[in-house]
């Protein structure tokens, strides 16, 4: 399997497959930060020690002959191009840190792209683990695997009080961060979700963008994740993030409703609205693609737009990023050239699915 393969289609292999509730949450991940016991860690590593962590998990990966560590590829950073990088960030297989800043960075990617093993980024190792709707639980034993098939001739830095040691204080303990992805348009129109917000932050959960810290919730997609990783099981951090998850789920669904006998014209108006803009525009920027297609992922969901399929909407959502676009072109493109081809390729993709 080359590069080539996981730059050229948006949607991942397991993006297509059906999950729990999937309707709301898009994806379920985990991430478990580690780090080599005998080397500095990369915030404070020299290129050599970053070398050297490199050509150890690659001998490490090297001598699995039959288990899953076996079956993935691995992509060094410096052999990619930036926008190839970026492109990878835009489908979350690898971190912006890893595509900016890593000094001998490398992924290991499965071929469904379930599975992504970030080496040399803010640790040695973070191994991420995305399955389709709300399966946490399954996607924490997977993890789980893969971190005792490294564990079995890594010596990771541990301590016996405080866990696993991480680059980032906040990550100490499990090192791990449970996420969900969810579109929660309705409670967005319904501004529930600005009062709802802080009472989770209490909860020791983060509400976030769609790529993580610092990022905008553009289409209303939200990041929902735990802050805490040290003082609590895997299990325990898992469980409370999935009740908190159940209680979202059930107030979109609750403020969908609300909308459909409340404010039913109104809404069906911003939905056709949305889908008009995104079937004729012939220039539109990033932001506004990810407002009209959530707005006509909603009406899909709510059986306003009946010739319109959610998937096409998840590989939209992916493909009119500017990674991609350029990756598409062959060529870097001004922000304005990357306004006008969103618009055409938004425009045949409907038209291909109205056919």
């Amino acid at each position: 399997m080359s590069l080539e393969r996981f730059i050229s289609e948006a949607i991942s292999p397991w993006m297509k497959e059906s999950g729990p509730d999937d309707d709301i949450v898009l994806s379920s991940r985990i991430r478990l930060a580690r780090n080599l016991d005998e080397y500095t860690f990369p915030l404070l590593t020299y290129k050599h020690d970053g070398e050297a962590v490199l050509n150890q998990i690659k001998s490490h990966i090297g001598k699995h002959t039959n288990d899953e560590l076996a079956k993935l590829e691995l992509i060094l950073m410096q052999d990619m191009e930036s926008i190839q990088k970026q492109v990878l960030v835009e489908k979350h297989l690898i971190s912006p840190h890893l595509a900016n800043d890593a000094s001998h960075g490398a992924v290991l990617l499965s071929a469904d792209e379930s599975i992504s093993i970030m080496i040399n980024e803010e640790d040695h190792i973070r191994i991420q683990h995305l399955a389709s709707g709300l399966k946490l639980k399954e996607v924490l034993e997977r993890s789980n695997h893969i971190d005792d098939l490294l564990e079995e001739t890594l010596d990771f830095a541990f301590d016996e009080k405080r866990g696993y040691l991480t680059s980032c204080p906040t990550n100490v303990g499990t090192g791990m961060r449970a996420s969900v992805m969810m579109h929660l348009p309705a409670l967005v129109l319904t501004q529930q979700l600005n009062r709802i917000a802080p009472a989770i932050n209490q909860l020791g959960l983060v509400v976030r963008g769609i790529y993580g810290e610092g990022s905008e919730a553009l289409g209303n997609l939200f990041q929902i994740s735990n802050q805490m990783t040290l003082g609590k099981s895997e299990m325990d951090i898992v469980e409370d993030l999935q009740s908190v998850v159940l209680q979202l789920i059930e107030r979109e669904r609750h403020a969908r409703e609300m909308l459909l006998q409340n404010s039913k014209t109104q809404l069906e108006n911003r939905v056709y609205r949305s889908y008009g803009v995104l079937q004729y525009s012939r220039i539109i920027d990033s932001k506004e693609a990810a407002n009209c297609l959530s707005d006509v992922r909603l009406g899909i969901d709510l059986s306003l737009i009946q010739d319109v399929s959610r998937t096409i909407l998840n590989e939209l959502m992916i493909l009119t990023q500017p990674g991609f676009l350029q990756q598409y072109a062959g060529e870097r493109l001004s922000p304005n050239e990357r306004d006008i081809r969103r618009a055409s390729i938004i425009r045949e993709a409907l038209k291909l699915k109205e056919q």
